[in-house]
């Protein structure tokens, strides 16, 4: 019995946590050009654990999907905010 509770602490121990794709959508008003969204999608697409990027000027908002293990709701609203769009989660 020592030996299986050792055995299944040893798997739970090695086993990765499985990391969940999220995806957000930020609205980025300060978009007024058409060219914004470029910057804004540049500066996203520079944060690790980004997989996918759709913004749009007309909506004045960018959705992301990404790897919660890697990065953050907080880490994407700081890039746009760096690139000089601030963002926030649209709800």
């Amino acid at each position: 019995m020592k030996k299986l509770f050792v055995a299944l602490a040893l798997a739970a121990i090695g086993v990765p946590v499985l990391a969940a794709t999220q995806t957000v959508t930020l609205s980025v008003p300060g978009m007024t050009c058409s060219t914004c969204p470029i910057t804004v999608k540049k500066a996203i697409s520079k944060v690790e654990g980004v997989n996918k990027i759709d913004v749009t000027f007309e909506a004045r908002e960018a959705v992301v999907t990404f790897d919660d293990a890697k990065t953050s709701v907080q880490k994407l609203t700081k890039a746009t905010e760096d690139a000089g769009y601030p963002s926030s989660v649209k709800r």
